[in-house]
């Protein structure tokens, strides 16, 4: 029998009558919290001789992980890439809103913007565990001004930047601040960018490759340097070609360290790419495919024209353009809407499409002990959803921060 100390007096939490996702696999199973982590019944059954203060039925609910998103530029008529007086109250704002979309942590992300935007924005963001105030930030996803002006997109390109002098050195003279940043976009065929990757992976910066004409060589190159992930496959980088497949080709690469996993973003709200492209890319790198919305501050908001940093932004339906192009700049679809989407198109399995939004992300930021799956002893972040993935309710720390109003636990 353990001691009083290492034993808590909050109360056990049961949730019955529902289907975890655990091991990726759906299971009849109950879900056991307490202080805000899952528990082992068994242990607590047997070493502690207890059993459960409080028992919810789910109602046949699945309970699966909260949706992490690590690519965000804002939503609900906030966008992170301007410089606020007041960032934190536009990102709480955004954090409340996406709790009814299955989203219970994220990544705020700045597009390009100039260095005076990122020195007054990053010193905003504080990196947090969530809770009925709103969903959890794990830090800034960076993408840009280290990019090609090629495959620039939405991007500015007055703003993009090169490595000059000191190749470090000019990525922290543009940021100003790395403290809270979990994520940077850069295009890999740029000179000195070898050093750059080292550098940031070394700080514990995910270096994700995206908005670049790099070649599958130098995008082979990057991986060995550290690179571990790729923003938005397929948009805003050269097109599959069957002699030099680009970026896209590290899908399939024999050139990847032993040992290393790469993980892809996907646009999942079927304008950004199309259902066959997503299905090959599903099939042929299944475990690294991770659902992002890059949503931008018109998600949530009527049809017309809005901001995304620097540029005007026109939306007509899912559809979002640069004002007066057909190019396309950021979602507004929600992750809930990708990840059915991802399920319909690709035909895979409700496990598949679930971890694709959880497990998956968790496993790129490298925090799956803590986030991401339903196992022991990791934070109590999920949801429970109806047979067609319809959210009905959310919970961090195993606290019940948004339902459907038709759902009572």
């Amino acid at each position: 029998m353990p001691s009083d100390k290492s034993v808590s007096d909050a109360p056990v939490l049961q949730f019955t009558n529902g289907w975890i996702l655990r091991d990726h696999k759906l299971q009849r199973e109950d879900l056991w919290v307490r202080d805000g982590k899952i528990l082992n019944p068994e242990k607590l059954f047997f070493d502690e001789k207890k059993s459960a203060d409080v028992q919810l039925d789910c109602k046949g609910s699945i309970i699966a992980p909260g949706f992490i998103d690590v690519q965000i530029n804002g939503g609900f008529g906030v966008d992170f890439s301007l410089a606020a007086d007041d960032v934190g109250a536009g990102i709480s704002l955004v954090a409340q809103k996406i709790l009814s979309h299955g989203v219970t942590s994220f990544c705020p992300t700045l597009v390009t913007s100039p260095p005076s935007v990122y020195r007054k924005v990053l010193p905003q963001i504080h990196i947090n565990n969530g809770g009925p105030h709103g969903a959890g930030i794990l830090g800034v996803h960076l993408e840009g001004p280290f990019i090609s002006k090629e495959k620039r997109g939405a991007h500015p390109e007055n703003f993009l930047r090169t490595y000059e002098k000191g190749a470090f050195q000019e990525v922290q003279a543009t940021y100003g601040c790395l403290d809270c940043v979990r994520i940077i976009t850069l295009a890999p065929e740029m000179k000195r960018s070898g050093e750059v990757i080292r550098e940031l992976t070394k700080q514990g910066i995910c270096v994700s490759l995206g908005h670049s004409i790099a070649n599958l060589s130098q995008a082979e190159e990057a991986v060995r340097h550290g690179a571990t992930f790729i923003t938005h496959l397929f948009n805003a980088m050269l097109p599959f070609h069957h002699r030099d497949p680009g970026i896209v080709g590290l899908l399939t690469s024999d050139q990847i360290p032993p040992g290393r996993q790469v993980f892809y973003g996907m646009i999942s709200d079927g304008i950004h790419t199309n259902p066959a492209a997503l299905r090959i890319a599903h099939r042929a790198h299944p475990k690294g495919l991770v659902l992002v919305t890059d949503a931008i501050p018109a998600m949530g908001l009527p049809p017309g024209r809005h901001t995304l940093g620097q540029q005007v932004i026109e939306v007509d339906g899912l559809n979002s353009y640069i004002a007066g192009t057909k190019t396309l700049s950021g979602s507004v679809a929600t992750m809930e809407t990708c990840v059915r989407h991802f399920r319909d198109t690709t035909g895979c399995s409700v496990e598949m499409a679930l971890e694709a939004a959880s497990l998956h992300p968790a496993q790129l930021l490298e925090i799956e002990d803590q986030k991401g799956t339903l196992d022991y002893d990791t934070d109590a972040d999920f949801l429970l959803l109806d047979d067609s993935l319809q959210v009905r309710a959310t919970y961090i720390a195993g606290q019940q921060v948004w339902r459907r109003e038709a759902f009572v636990i």
